[in-house]
């Protein structure tokens, strides 16, 4: 990252290449990392680790904070299984490393896959794969140990919003 300033404004952080590229591979570190654990046997005890005492999650519009909150959702849900379509980094100037703003769409399927006779539907989404959103805001995570010349960052998630949109 670069800084330069015009005359009477304030410094005007640019982002280089080589930040770009460090902000994508810790992002998709992340999100591999993220749903495998999400979607693993231990995730009531692993996934609220990726949370703070401070960090917001919003679950398809319901408000949900810090390690607690994403415990109480996961510890009531079906085993998962996501499969991630695409993701999109954006690191955010102002601080070194930045943090990223992560976005991310897929399909997640609750519960065991169902399979039906061609032609039939089932009447509950349990089962069904559903297309999902999720927004991450990743911080970097100054209690952890420094990353090298060149490597990603660690992080934690600030913020996260899921939504379903099918």
């Amino acid at each position: 990252m670069t800084t330069s300033t015009a005359s009477n404004a304030l410094p005007v952080t640019v982002l280089t290449r080589d930040d770009i590229s460090i902000a994508t591979r810790a992002a998709d570190k992340f999100t591999q990392l993220y749903y495998t654990t999400y979607d693993s046997p231990s995730r009531l005890a692993d996934l609220p680790n990726f949370y703070r005492s401070t960090s917001s999650l919003t679950w398809n519009g319901k408000p949900l904070q810090g390690p607690d909150g994403v415990r109480s959702l996961i510890e009531k849900m079906p085993p998962t299984k996501h499969e991630m379509q695409s993701f999109d980094c954006h690191p955010i100037p102002g601080a070194t490393p930045p943090s990223l703003l992560v976005t991310v769409s897929g399909t997640v399927v609750h519960g065991k896959p169902v399979q039906h006779a061609p032609g039939q539907r089932s009447k509950t989404v349990e089962g069904q794969p559903r297309v999902f959103s999720q927004t991450f805001m990743l911080v970097p995570d100054s209690a952890a140990a420094p990353s090298q010349p060149g490597e990603p960052a660690k992080y934690y998630i600030g913020a996260d919003a899921l939504r379903f949109v099918g």
